[in-house]
This record gives structure tokens, sequence and C-alpha cells, in this order.
């Protein structure tokens, strides 16, 4: 089990510095000091198009290095890649006072039991939005007690809370319920959710998170719904957002300034040009879905 339903302290700041890779070029600016353990970060800028389309090449490739395709492509995207593109712009029109006005990764999470699947998307002005890739999922569990039905919305990763790394230890189940020692918590505050258990649509809050699971017990449950509320990803995509700091932007120009930010972020980490701060659950199964119902995708597994 996870601890997303009834987390009612936060653990203190987990940080480990996983990687002895060296720092990569500067982040907007240029090549940077190579000698230097946490990145400095030049002002955000409107990349140009060949910038962007050198950017979205480079990241198609290390997702295809670092989420192995049996993982990564195993859902085949057995929708039409532009269905996750209209159930992220419904959602997001839902929330007018966020505005994405630059290039930028999201991270698209669709709840519906039949898909349980994570994809990134790319958000540009001078071209359609474009999908580079995903993977299954889970999210919460209905019928079960104290099970949290995952809520849909924007949520933000901002700098206002600050995220935390698994310490690998087990619960009294024996669980690894965040993954093994150092994986990422994605921390998105509280939010209400429908209690999963209940007929009435009663709501409770839960502690909003996206983070890895146990590797032996719970990992094979990925891609059919099963925590608690929060969502579970696979352990390496868990690695490659942390890494590439997909919804990091906000929490580096924090770690300029806050050495709290500085220790959690991974040292020797390869930020994307492209990255943003925005979660987005839709789901395609729900009535009036962006889809419709005869364009909910149906699994195949």
């Amino acid at each position: 089990m996870d601890v997303c339903a009834r987390l009612l302290f936060r653990p203190l700041a987990f940080a480990v510095l996983l990687s002895t890779a060296p720092v990569a070029e500067a982040w907007a600016s240029g090549p940077g000091d190579q000698s230097a353990v946490f990145w400095a970060l030049a002002p955000l800028r409107i990349l140009s198009s060949a910038e962007i389309d050198i950017e979205v090449a480079r990241l198609r490739a290390a997702l295809a290095h670092e989420v192995p395709l049996s993982v990564a492509l195993s859902f085949a995207f057995r929708r039409d890649a532009r269905d996750w593109v209209r159930l992220a712009q419904a959602e997001l029109a839902l929330k007018p006072e966020i505005r994405l006005d630059r290039p930028q990764l999201i991270v698209v999470i669709d709840r519906a039991p039949q898909v349980q699947a994570l994809a990134l998307v790319l958000v540009r002005a001078d071209k359609p939005w474009e999908v580079l890739g995903g993977v299954h999922v889970s999210t919460g569990q209905e019928g079960r007690f104290d099970h949290y039905v995952t809520p849909t919305g924007v949520f933000l990763h901002t700098a206002d809370i600050l995220d935390y790394r698994a310490e690998g230890t087990l619960n009294e189940n024996g669980i690894r319920g965040l993954g093994v020692k150092g994986m990422r918590v994605w921390d998105f505050g509280w939010q209400m959710a429908t209690k999963g258990w209940r007929r009435d649509g009663e709501q409770g809050q839960i502690r909003m998170e996206m983070h890895a699971t146990d590797p032996t017990y719970l990992a094979s449950r990925i891609g059919r719904t099963a925590s608690q509320g929060c969502i579970r990803l696979p352990e390496t995509m868990n690695r490659f957002l942390d890494w590439h700091g997909v919804l990091d932007v906000d929490y580096e120009h924090a770690a300029n300034d806050d050495i709290r930010y500085r220790a959690l972020l991974l040292r020797g980490r390869r930020p994307t040009l492209l990255a943003g701060n925005a979660l987005v659950v839709v789901d395609s199964s729900a009535p009036g879905s962006a889809l419709g119902p005869a364009r909910a995708m149906v699994s195949s597994r």
C-alpha cells in the first residue's frame, strides 16, 4: 500500500545524490562549468522551432534508451496520439488561469480503468501538440476501503511544496510503498478526492503524490487501478522524469537560492529545455469526455 490517503505528517526531505555523471551543458545558456555540482540557470527564454525539434529528438532517444520499450511502448498508443492532446486541452480549458505561455512538456495521466497510462505531451504554439511517449501507471482503486479515486484536474508542481525521496524501508506489511531508496516523490499537496469505497460520492482529502512502488510485490499491478489515490509509476519512468527534470522548471530556479532544493535534485542531472510544471489528470471513460464514449480507448491487454 502507499501512503497517499492518510498522510498526516510529511517526512523530512530525504536527499540522495545518486549519480556521479558529469554535469551536462548549461540549461538555457550554452556549455557551463563541468566542475559545478549544481546548475545555475539563465532566465527562461522562448526556444526557436529548430531548438524545440532538437530537444524533442534528444528526449525521444533518451526515453527509448532509459525506459525499456517493453514498458514504454507496450500499450503502443492504441489510441490516436491526438486523443491525448484533446483530453489534455479539454482539462486545461477548465483552468483558464493556468497559461502555458512557452513551449513545454506536460505529464498527462488517463485514470480510466481500461487505460491507466501516462503520456508525455509537448505543448507548443507554432505546431500541433505532440506525444513523445508514455507508460502504464496505476491510479486510485474503487471498491476498496480507504482507497480514493485519483482526482482529475490540472495540478501544478511548484516550489511552494518540497518533494522528497523514498527511504526504501519496509512498512508494517513488508512493502516499500514508495519504491526503492532514492526514488523521487512528486508532491502536489492536499486535494479533494472521491472515496472509492462509498456509493454516495462523498469526498475527502488526500495527499496527491506521484511516485514509484514496491518492485517486488506491487510493480506487477501497474496498468490496473491499485493505489490509495496517488499515481504509481514504473521505476524507469520515475528515473526519467527525475533525471530530465520534466516537471522541475520551478525547482531548478528555486535551487539557485535554497539549499533544500539543491539537495533534492539529482547531481549530474540533465534537465530538459522544455521542462514545465503541469500534471494533467483526465478520464476518457467519464460521461462528457472530450473523446465521447465511442472514442474512449478499450484496452487490448
